[in-house]
């Protein structure tokens, strides 16, 4: 019998590994805190390029309470007010150059009980975070 696995598969298996591990690193970094509830929660990756590169930042976004970048609490404020859409999140009145140095922005988890599936890339940084504010602001 003959099994093909499929590029999409290995990455959803991939980014399902790295949420377990990010989150089993949470729970020994500190272990005095109480446990990360299972409401709603993002594992956000930022890659430069279209996708395909190696150069990714990552982590996994808590919003009960608000951990996971420095920007958590202002993250999950917004996704709060889009009901965890990130395509819906309102675009900041921002001047972006007109340079071409594409970023990926990945999320997967769960909000208010749904499935969030969103990646898109942009142009460049400026305009990934005017379109989507703290969210994918991984960065301090």
């Amino acid at each position: 019998m003959t099994y093909t696995i499929t590029a999409t598969a290995v990455r959803r298996a991939a980014r399902a590994g790295l949420t377990v591990m990010a989150v089993l690193l949470l729970a020994a970094a500190a272990p005095a805190a109480p446990a990360p509830s299972t409401g709603d929660h993002l594992f956000l990756t930022v890659t430069r390029g279209d996708g395909r590169s190696g150069d990714t930042r990552g982590t996994l976004l808590l919003c009960d309470p608000p951990q996971g970048h420095s920007r958590a609490a202002e993250a999950c404020a917004q996704l709060a007010a889009v009901a965890g859409d990130i395509g819906s999140l309102p675009p900041a009145d921002v001047f972006c150059p007109m340079l071409y140095a594409p970023v990926t922005a990945q999320a997967d988890g769960e909000w208010n009980g749904r499935q969030v599936e969103y990646r898109e890339t942009f142009p460049n940084g400026c305009v990934l975070g005017a379109r989507t504010g703290a969210v994918f602001a991984l960065e301090s």
